[in-house]
């Protein structure tokens, strides 16, 4: 199979162990990816931002056979024990593809706004392993231990530890995949990076034990591709996936569902609520197929339904969403949790005496992530005379962003209450 794609331009999977990416593309798990944004809302800020977990998957399988490639060039440094033959290849390959395939609608939104819903790392698993499901077939129908091994490898846990280490670490193939993609998505410049040269750097760090030896960078090339990935991802979280807009989107959504989940508990659920909404929300056991009918166009369908809902604050911030008549944000430059707090008891009182629900019209946002950490991490820079060192002790631009985080702290609010809340937080 040959396909077209933005990023990496034309896709092969064509060799034998690259066939169960042509096999499991035509599961209805997999093609339910095609109704899941990558981004969530964040179309509401970026237009171009349409991209579906779907195309994602395909990517990150992509970028897996060119590690696979760039490790097979390494292998006569290892016994023959720890290489990559065909199974481990095609094992890596399917987790590569699969690490996504239980994902929830909205990106993230979903799971943490419905209380009792499973993370979708849960999800993936069960869809893995479930003997109902048409990716377990496919899977097992290759190798009866290929499910159990692709489930274990989706998790990060692998006897080859750099195997494991390039599904879920710091250089993992999803983030190189979603970082070049979200950039192109989103029509910025900053987001993008070297990965030919990212993946031509890696080399086997010197052997230490009886494990296989993990991944390392070559000093004498590799620091500034990593550099350059490392700043990639700093400045997406700061310019894209923080984004105020999106932001402020998100919260939205996420107050729609969990009333909605709030009065399905109290026994006066919406119109329209999926069974696997319902299901979470009460307590129950959440099918697999229920969980599978969730996706973005089902959740927007519910949505829209709700907007005649009896509940007048679930109605209106429905309708507000679908118009796109989003909150304000208002930056809180002071990081002190108490600053927070006073802020928001301040906002939630002018919101109360406007006849606004509080809790429902006015929020806390706080985004937090740590672009680079290196402490517990094994990835290291190697040189030619075998000496290992961390890459933050070697790039300066790493040593200050190590263990470093990035944070940005806003208010939420409907956009009457604008100028009462800046007065009165910003006086």
């Amino acid at each position: 199979m040959i396909l077209r794609d933005p990023v990496h331009g034309l896709v092969a999977f064509e060799s034998p162990e690259e066939r169960i990416v042509v096999r499991l593309l035509a599961t209805s798990e997999v093609q339910r990816l095609r109704r899941i944004r990558q981004l969530g809302v964040a179309s509401l800020a970026y237009p171009g931002a349409e991209h579906t977990r779907f195309s994602h998957a395909i990517g990150t399988a992509h970028v897996m056979t060119l590690l696979l490639r760039r490790l097979r060039s390494l292998e006569h440094e290892l016994p023959p024990h720890e290489r990559l033959d065909a199974d481990r290849g095609r094992e890596a390959i399917a987790a590569a593809f699969l690490h996504d395939v239980g994902h929830g609608p909205f990106s993230h939104l979903y799971e943490e706004a419905v209380d009792g819903a499973p993370h979708h790392e849960e999800w993936t698993t069960r869809i893995v392993l479930d003997e109902s499901s048409e990716v377990h077939r496919v899977l097992a129908s290759e190798s009866p231990e290929l499910p159990r091994r692709v489930a274990e490898l989706v998790r990060g846990r692998h006897e080859l530890g750099y195997l494991a280490r390039a599904v879920s670490g710091t250089l993992d193939v999803d983030r190189c995949d979603y970082l070049l993609r979200d950039a192109h998505a989103t029509g910025v410049r900053y987001g993008s990076y070297d990965l030919d040269w990212l993946l031509r750097s890696l080399c086997f760090a010197p052997r230490t034990g009886d494990t296989a030896p993990p991944l390392a960078i070559d000093g004498a090339k590799g620091i500034v591709a990593v550099e350059h990935f490392v700043l990639a991802r700093h400045f997406m979280f700061q310019q894209v996936y923080f984004h105020k807009a999106t932001r402020a989107a998100e919260w939205m959504i996420r107050v729609v569902l969990a009333r909605a989940a709030r009065l399905c508990r109290a026994g006066e659920p919406p119109l329209s609520v999926p069974t696997a909404v319902a299901c979470a929300a009460t307590g129950r056991e959440v099918a697999l197929g229920d969980y599978l009918e969730l996706d973005d166009g089902v959740l927007v369908g519910a949505m829209h339904a709700w907007e005649s809902a009896r509940d007048p604050v679930l109605a209106d911030l429905s309708r507000r969403v679908r118009a796109r008549a989003l909150f304000k944000t208002l930056e809180l430059r002071d990081d002190a949790p108490e600053a927070h707090d006073h802020a928001l008891r301040t906002a939630r009182e002018i919101a109360a005496r406007s006849g606004l629900d509080p809790e429902a019209y006015v929020g806390l946002d706080v985004a937090d992530d740590t672009p680079f950490d290196d402490a517990d991490d094994p990835l290291a820079v190697v040189y030619p005379s075998g000496e290992l060192r961390k890459p933050g002790d070697v790039s300066f631009l790493l040593g200050r962003l190590r263990g470093e985080r990035l944070m940005r702290a806003r208010l939420v609010f409907a956009p009457e209450l604008r100028d009462a809340i800046v007065r009165a937080v910003d006086a």
